[in-house]
């Protein structure tokens, strides 16, 4: 097994993430089965009860767990299904030695960060490691391991220890360390000096960078490359230069010109490993796909709009997966894609009346909303905002603009649905109203609930939906290509009232896709309508760059206007590798 570890220093949110996913991806286009561990040094056991306006988005995965943003970042770029256990925590770590202290595992010894800890931290990852990801079924031949934060911090330092002694327990030629420091530019002028005390830091805790990533806005100078690698004891060719490009799709390419790949083979002595033929083309498929599908949307000119209509826009890494499968769908389509962020509360009737700014901001958000190709309302928890999504959604349901929602969003749209067509006025959802009727109310708790415990307990995880029949010509169950019933993964507490689906569907709007026993509405289709769609579960989780989520495709096809070629192709064939 050989790692590759992504170390960050100087500040935190400078693309460690990207740059772990990119180094991955083009370890895959050689032909070598990757997979990817995240180091979370905070102390909650996940993300699951983090607000998304202050640490982002929660990404769940197939097993249920709710995880870091990063690990959607993995998944997206290597085409790979990771596990809870990919996502190590503070809280983990030292809930599993507690116990196993506890349970006296320890035979009465004094334990201590050093080693009990620390073994801990290297036992796990060497376990992890080797659980296979892809549909091979392989055990991975390379794991990509991203450090979180910054080398430095005070909560990083078992970890940084860990690592420390990790390269000595694996072996020298099976571990490598990839730096990432940002280069600031300063009136006109890169400076060096962060970067060379980020590498001086990183070195006193006994890690030695095999290259450094340097982040910078512009591209770094010869005279920049030159310093770092005198001042911090590297070759040139150990510079990574990684300035800002068109997307982050572009990363791989921009560090593969920079041959990182055949760095990383020589330094691992990645040749001795034996790779099948299929694995070999499959890896230079892979490139050349991702190569040209980034061509071809470089060349793109055509703009496509989607608003999103939510309740943390003022943090967009709230929506990561939201927005990564909105740019997967639009470079399909050959779109460039604009994202106009409507925060929901700034549509309600209240902002309109109130004045100063929060009445320039209602009728900006308006108009935001009105000239939209497409109006997404994503997933959230909460009362705040809702009246302000329940407004976008009336507003696409009646003008036939293409309309998507995701988990909240469909109960969202059902809810304007019930009391304006439907006509069960004072309709709502029992997350806003708890004395809500159950005969009347639009959204029920699910039955399975725990209503006090918060952590871990909502529906979470893969689930399939199944198809009802009569839906073979609906838009949703076409983009899937006609399958009976799909893989999606959840994440609710709440669900829409079986008690009121007959009058719904009466209207016109369709549950065309529900769970196995046929109670629980998963996908509604709109008659009559260019697109108006949602789902209870959240598709932008299992979005690809080369496969993008059928939802969300169909969202930016239909607001492009060519969501009948779309329906033509073959959607059954992935390009992802």
């Amino acid at each position: 097994m050989k790692y590759v570890v992504v170390s960050g220093g100087v500040i935190s949110g400078i693309g460690k993430g990207v740059i772990a996913s990119s180094t991955g991806m083009l370890l895959k286009t050689l032909g070598l089965t990757v997979t990817s561990i995240k180091i979370d040094p905070y102390m909650n056991i996940d993300a699951g009860t983090m607000s998304p306006l202050e640490h982002g988005e929660c990404f769940v995965l197939d097993d249920g767990g709710e995880v870091d943003l990063d690990l959607g970042n993995y998944e997206r770029y290597l085409n790979i299904t990771l596990t809870r256990d990919h996502n190590i925590t503070t809280g983990k770590i030292y809930s599993q030695v507690i116990e196993r202290e506890r349970r006296g595992d320890y035979l009465g010894k004094t334990v201590q960060i050093v080693p009990h800890l620390t073994n801990a931290i290297q036992d796990w990852i060497e376990r992890v490691a080797r659980i296979p990801v892809d549909e091979s079924g392989l055990t991975p031949d390379v794991c990509i391991i991203e450090l979180g934060g910054t080398v430095g911090d005070i909560e990083s330092a078992p970890f940084v220890e860990a690592l420390r002694q990790f390269q000595f327990r694996v072996g020298v030629e099976n571990f490598a360390l990839i730096h990432v420091s940002l280069v600031p530019v300063i009136h006109g002028e890169q400076k060096t000096k962060p970067t060379q005390a980020a590498i001086k830091d990183l070195r006193s805790l006994g890690l030695m960078p095999d290259m450094i990533a340097c982040r910078c806005s512009n591209k770094l100078e010869a005279e920049t490359i030159e310093k770092i690698a005198m001042f911090c004891h590297v070759g040139h060719n150990q510079v990574l230069a990684v300035h800002d490009v068109n997307s982050t799709y572009h990363v791989p390419i921009l560090l593969n010109e920079q041959k990182l790949t055949g760095f990383l083979t020589k330094r691992l002595e990645l040749q001795k490993i034996k790779l099948s033929d299929n694995m070999k083309t499959k890896g230079a498929k892979l490139y050349k796909d991702w190569s040209n599908l980034l061509t071809k949307h470089d060349k793109s000119f055509e703009k496509v709009t989607i608003a999103i209509v939510g309740k943390y826009t003022h943090l967009h890494d709230s929506y990561l997966s939201v927005i990564k499968a909105l740019e997967h769908s639009s470079m399909r389509c050959s779109r460039k894609l604009e994202i106009v962020w409507v925060e929901s509360s700034d549509l309600e009737p209240s902002t309109e009346s109130a004045s100063g700014d929060n009445k320039v901001n209602f009728h900006k958000a308006w108009h935001n909303v009105c000239v939209a190709d497409g109006i997404l309302v994503p997933g959230g928890f909460g009362t705040r905002g809702t009246d302000g999504m329940i407004a976008a959604a009336k507003w696409a349901r009646e003008n036939n603009v293409p309309y998507l929602g995701v988990c909240l969003g469909l109960q969202i749209a059902v809810i304007e649905f019930v009391n304006n067509v439907v006509g069960i006025k004072g309709s709502t959802s029992a997350e806003f109203d708890e004395s809500a009727s159950e005969e009347t109310a639009s959204v029920v708790y699910m039955p399975e609930i725990d209503k006090d415990k918060m952590g871990g307990t909502m529906r979470l995880g893969l689930r399939p939906t199944v198809f009802q029949k009569g839906t073979e010509k609906t838009a949703i169950r076409q983009l899937y290509g006609g399958h009976e019933s799909v893989p999606e993964r959840h994440r609710h507490r709440y669900e829409i009232n079986p008690k009121l689906v007959s009058q719904i569907e009466e209207k016109g709007l369709k549950f065309v896709g529900r769970d196995e026993t046929g109670s629980r509405m998963e996908i509604f289709e709109l008659e009559n309508h260019k697109y108006f769609v949602a789902t209870q579960y959240h598709p932008e989780y299992i979005s690809k760059v080369l496969d993008p989520s059928k939802p969300f495709l169909g969202l930016v096809a239909a607001a492009s206007g060519i969501l009948e070629d779309v329906l033509k192709e073959d959607l059954n064939a992935s390009g992802a590798f």
